[in-house]
């Protein structure tokens, strides 16, 4: 790697290569940086993020409550961020972390320091999307599922009817043409069973990391897209060998190569199966698809502000529950709004064991083995 880069992509000390002059060129050049560094540049970054991230939690939290507090770190978390990367990468400046390693970021094709455009893009790729995806992937996979639930639903009626009206040699031909891998309805079903893992973005993030360890560049999938690269701003003798991360690109793909292998191998098998039970929801006389684990009823979206029993204002809404500590939750250390019990048996605020199961859907509450409504 240090080899491209004194042929052509390397920078002359003190000089961009725009303004180089014709003379013979100068003895020192600044190579690109190697995984290593930018990945120690990536972890100091992350810990000072942290760090600050915590201590905003904590004016929060004397400021607003701890239930406020809590219900919010994925907003304080990524605004902390913000504020961070706008106060040193926006302005132009480097990162403490950029500092620590001695590497800056240039632009890849004109080897220049970024664009103000550059920078925005970059923090709003790495900050603004993910955030807004956050937030908004969850409740858009819940809508994309229940229409393929429907269709699913609505296939299979057709299928069970055909099936009852048709008995002679076609419609059994028909039928076994109906179970091939490309049939529609076998594509949904696939889609419906690995949704969840199809929608995500770890495997772009995957495949970009193992490029990342065999090429050196580009950590980051926004420096990618907008092209920013590092270089290492310290001289390097002759005999320091820069090294990479080789190794662990070749042990990701193999991961992936597996795992993509075996996943395949269990495709087939599910298919090879002559009489395969139905994994959506059963079909009612509607032609609507019944409430089971696949498809559960709707429950309300209750929030801290529209708490059914809060035992802050009146203690003996759920006179079972004894005064005291014991009406506190322990995960907001404030009293019960809503109480829910889990299969163990402790009980914490409806709103503070949603966030913890990681969503309000009845699956994540399913997964989690989690049980609401006690004051019901």
């Amino acid at each position: 790697m240090t080899d491209k880069a004194s042929d052509s992509s390397d920078i002359p000390s003190g000089a961009s290569p725009s303004t180089t002059p014709n003379s013979a060129p100068t003895s020192h050049f600044y190579p690109f940086a190697t995984s290593p560094d930018i990945i120690r540049s990536h972890e100091k970054d992350a810990y000072i993020i942290s760090t600050l991230t915590n201590q905003s939690q904590s004016i929060i939290r004397s400021i607003k409550g701890a239930r406020y507090a809590h219900g919010n770190a994925d907003t304080i978390k990524n605004l902390t961020e913000l504020l961070y990367f706008s106060l040193t990468t926006l302005i132009g400046n480097r990162t403490l972390g950029e500092e620590y390693c001695d590497v800056v970021q240039l632009e890849t094709d004109t080897l220049q320091l970024p664009s103000i455009a550059r920078r925005a893009g970059y923090i709003f790729s790495s900050i603004i999307i993910p955030w807004v995806l956050g937030r908004s992937l969850p409740s858009i996979r819940a809508k994309i599922r229940a229409r393929l639930e429907r269709s699913i639903a609505r296939a299979q009626a057709r299928a069970a009817l055909k099936s009852t009206l048709f008995q002679t040699e076609s419609s059994k031909t028909t039928k076994r043409k109906s179970q091939s891998l490309f049939n529609p309805l076998c594509i949904q079903e696939y889609i419906l069973e690995h949704f969840d893992s199809l929608t995500s973005p770890s495997h772009v993030y995957a495949l970009s990391l193992a490029t990342f360890y065999f090429t050196g560049a580009y950590y980051h999938l926004s420096k990618r897209l907008w092209g920013l690269r590092y270089v290492f701003t310290k001289q390097i003798g002759e005999s320091e060998q820069r090294v990479g991360y080789e190794v662990l690109g070749v042990l990701l793909v193999l991961q992936m190569t597996i795992q993509g292998i075996v996943h395949v191998r269990k495709t087939l098998q599910q298919l090879s199966q002559t009489e395969k039970p139905t994994a959506t929801a059963t079909v009612s006389k509607g032609g609507a698809p019944l409430f089971s684990v696949q498809n559960p009823v709707s429950i309300p979206t209750l929030t801290a502000t529209m708490a059914r029993y809060d035992l802050s204002e009146n203690p003996q809404a759920i006179s079972w529950i004894p005064e005291g500590q014991h009406q506190k939750c322990t995960l907001c250390l404030e009293p019960f709004k809503d109480p829910s019990v889990t299969t163990c048996g402790h009980v914490f605020c409806w709103i503070c064991a949603r966030d913890w199961a990681g969503g309000s859907s009845c699956e994540d509450f399913a997964s989690a083995g989690l049980i609401f409504g006690i004051g019901v």
